[in-house]
C-alpha cells in the first residue's frame, strides 16, 4: 500500500528500511523521501514505521550473561 503518494513510499519500502537499521522517523524521510512535500502520509508513515521497528526488535536474540 502506498503510504506516501508524493514520493511512491509504500509499506513496504518502510518495513524494509526498519529492517536495514532505519529506527527514527528523520532517517527514514532522509532515505526514502517520506513525507517531505505535503505532510499529509506524516501520521500513516510514522506508526507504520514505530509497528516495523516493534517487529524488527522482538526478533532480535536475547543475550544472556
Amino acid at each position: 500500500m502506498y503510504i506516501c503518494m508524493c514520493n511512491a513510499v509504500t509499506d513496504h519500502d518502510i518495513r524494509r528500511a526498519a529492517a536495514d537499521g532505519v529506527h527514527s522517523f528523520a532517517e527514514l524521510q532522509a532515505r526514502t523521501g517520506c513525507s517531505d512535500c505535503c505532510g499529509c502520509c506524516e501520521q500513516e508513515a510514522r506508526a507504520t514505521l514505530d509497528k516495523a521497528v516493534e517487529q524488527v526488535l522482538l526478533q532480535l536474540p536475547v543475550v544472556t550473561a
